[in-house]
């Protein structure tokens, strides 16, 4: 089947007043020292402009307010707004909000959503994921938070950590054990918690690389404490022990828009690289004459073309036949996409030396951030690792090399051993 990323003229139509809108009225944001309340209001406007458009939350089905583009277009969007960390939010499909609208969507009872769904996709609520433990890491079979049935009521204890956005949120969607019994695969679930419950205890916000500090406008990464906390059942989502199959439906299409939303930011690096590489002179020329910027540029656009090939071919792949489907695709585009968000920025710090190195620039605030790529969404070595199997799943063990020249010639001869016997009778 051939690949085809194109879109209709309309939809591109989209995209380019996209592209101007987030140049001209969102990164300007950036410079501002703005509290929420500020933010609120002057993102408000820009908010009614883009439901106006229909592009707001594009990431849903039309039926429950988003556009039902697919993750061709949805990628193509978050390529576009990946170049400013507000952009997402002011189009309503910042992370995690948007995947867990998704989550809702997907695993939701009617009431589920009329409840926690349609207000977070109007920004009326706020929302956060909950799986990440202390000892689990990147591994969720490993998950020792539990949730037991009592009653109507599962009763939650547990710790987490990187809970992103739980210090600002309404609610949380904790991933819980329900059935310690059967294999992990089958044993978690997702529940909704309001972090008014008693017994939810947001310790802290962590300090990262990228949040070094509490407050601002973006959720931090909270470490909580779930001590006896009681939530109704029908807060469940899903079915008992639906939580890891939710979990792989609502992070595979996390990782084409996070893949996407790098390349948005590589390419406002390598634009900064680029034009620092004409105007400034150095040794008697201009840094665009130097071999080495020069490798620097063709190094960054080859990766980059590679990064939107692959995370669109991964995007197709999935409207085709589906994430489960696409896991190998889904697993390159993450490490791969992180690999060229970091060595693009790096680059363009590299070329404006110590002005890169400042706050004078976004470079070190991207930089901070891109670190933070290859370890969120799984690190880096878990996707290599379940790309590599996959792929190894296709190779039979041999004793002797198949391409083994000796092998080959003796099978050769026997092959063609009547019109090699003829051509010898011949001589």
């Amino acid at each position: 089947m051939a690949w085809d990323f194109s879109t209709e003229p309309e939809f591109e139509e989209k995209l380019a007043w996209m592209r101007g809108f987030v140049r001209d009225e969102i990164i300007p944001l950036e410079t501002l020292d703005l509290d929420w309340d500020s933010f609120a209001r002057v993102t408000a406007p820009m908010k009614e402009e883009v439901k106006a458009r229909g592009l707001w939350a594009a990431h849903l089905p039309p039926e429950l307010g988003g556009g039902g583009f697919g993750q061709v277009k949805l990628g193509l969007m978050h390529e576009i707004l990946g170049q400013c960390r507000y952009a997402p939010g002011v189009f309503g499909n910042q992370a995690p909000d948007s995947g867990n609208a998704e989550l809702l969507a997907i695993g939701g009872t009617p009431e589920q959503q009329e409840r926690w769904m349609h207000p977070l996709l109007r920004g009326e609520l706020r929302s956060a994921f909950s799986m990440t433990e202390p000892g689990a890491g990147a591994d969720p079979t490993m998950l020792s938070t539990r949730a037991v049935l009592d009653g109507d009521e599962y009763v939650i204890n547990g710790h987490k950590w990187f809970s992103s956005n739980a210090s600002i949120a309404d609610f949380l969607i904790v991933m819980a054990v329900t059935d310690p019994d059967v294999s992990p695969y089958q044993g978690s679930s997702m529940i909704v918690v309001p972090v008014d419950t008693p017994g939810v205890n947001i310790l802290r916000d962590i300090p990262v690389m990228d949040h070094p500090w509490s407050g601002g406008l973006d959720g931090g990464h909270a470490e909580i404490i779930y001590t006896d906390v009681r939530v109704p059942r029908e807060n469940l989502v899903g079915n008992p022990g639906d939580g890891f199959r939710l979990a792989q439906q609502r992070l595979g299409p996390g990782r084409i828009h996070h893949a996407m939303r790098w390349l948005g930011q590589s390419k406002r690096a390598f634009d900064m690289l680029c034009e620092r590489a004409v105007s400034r002179h150095a040794h008697g020329s201009a840094l665009a004459d130097k071999q080495m910027v020069q490798d620097w540029v063709a190094t960054s656009a080859a990766e980059m073309r590679a990064a939107r090939l692959l995370t669109l071919h991964a995007a197709w792949t999935m409207d085709q036949v589906g994430a489960s489907n696409a896991r190998v695709e889904i697993g390159m585009i993450k490490y791969w996409g992180a690999k060229v968000l970091h060595d693009v920025i790096d680059r363009a710090i590299q070329v404006h030396g110590s002005l890169g190195f400042s706050g004078d620039l976004p470079l070190e605030q991207m930089y901070r951030s891109a670190r933070a790529a290859r370890i969120y969404d799984g690190p880096d070595e878990v996707h290599k690792e379940t790309v590599a199997r996959r792929i190894l799943r296709g190779y039979t063990p041999t004793e002797v090399p198949t391409e083994h020249v000796p092998t080959r010639r003796e099978a050769a001869e026997r092959k063609f051993a009547d019109y090699l016997t003829a051509a010898t009778a011949n001589l």
